[in-house]
């Protein structure tokens, strides 16, 4: 079972019929004792970094994804692989979990926000086992990580080149959609099931 982090905002109902599609159960909740009994976590986001964060944390779902990593696989997408950061710099400055060392900051080059398919290159870790080097995933963003490359799971270029998935220790964290990015992207959801 996989427990899909409700702290009130994400697609989380597309995340979990993404799962359902390749035979995952998948539950939805904020409530720590069904979360507990997950064997892997899902963050997932939209909207502003700051909104989010405040969310979270009044949820107290930030302690317990820092307690849960320790020795639990969690995923974030897109917003939710931006709060695994140090801070970010949307509307201000705000801290992040900091289980991924970085930071996220905006585009400043090109059409804002990156919405459409766009190639993932240098791809790493098991997350992407299976999947071709080039191949294109579905993004909504106006601001990215920046991280050193020891923590870049994946690359993208859209006028820069960027981390557009990270990883540290148990934490995954990909900037595009998976579960709106066709069959690569159920690939690689099946992958951080099978990890």
């Amino acid at each position: 079972m996989l427990g899909i982090i409700d702290y009130g905002a994400g697609n989380l109902r597309s995340v979990q019929k993404a799962l359902e599609a390749i035979g995952e159960k998948a539950v939805i909740s904020g409530d720590r004792s069904v979360l507990d009994g997950c064997e892997k976590l899902i963050l997932p986001g939209v909207g502003s970094f700051g909104a989010g964060m405040a969310q979270l944390c009044a949820a107290d779902l930030d302690k317990y994804i820092l307690e849960r990593v320790k020795d639990t696989k969690l995923l974030g997408i897109c917003l939710g692989m931006q709060f695994l950061l140090e801070k970010s710099f949307e509307d201000g400055e705000f801290q992040g979990l900091g289980l991924v060392k970085g930071q996220v900051i905006r585009f400043t080059e090109g059409k804002i926000p990156q919405i459409g398919w766009n190639e993932v290159t240098c791809l790493k870790t098991p997350l992407f086992d299976g999947i071709a080097e080039g191949t294109r995933f579905y993004f909504v963003h106006s601001y990215r990580a920046d991280c050193a490359d020891r923590f870049a799971a994946a690359k993208t270029e859209y006028y820069v080149q960027y981390p557009s998935a990270v990883y540290a220790g148990n934490v995954y964290g990909v900037q595009f959609h998976p579960e709106k990015s066709g069959e690569a992207g159920l690939r690689l959801l099946k992958n951080f099931c099978s990890m």
